[in-house]
């Protein structure tokens, strides 16, 4: 195999490699758009879940109340 040969096969290799990189990046922006996706997900369900805690504490503190008024009348 003569220089020229061999070189030739060299641009083929990189235009291979560049060819996967293309869709490495490609595929890593798609990976990002999902994990920013997810997150947004996470997000909302950990204030949706924060706010449902907060209306369990106040009926918390509403039944300790009329207990409390309860065991006053007792």
């Amino acid at each position: 195999m003569n220089i020229d040969e061999r070189l030739e096969r060299v641009g083929e290799r990189l235009d291979a490699v560049a060819e996967s990189l293309q869709l490495l990046a490609l595929e890593t922006e798609k990976h990002d758009r999902q994990i920013e996706s997810a997150t947004r997900l996470v997000t909302e369900v950990a204030e949706g879940t924060a706010r449902l805690l907060r209306v369990v504490e106040m009926h918390e503190h509403r039944l300790d109340s009329h207990d409390d008024r309860l065991d006053k009348l007792e």
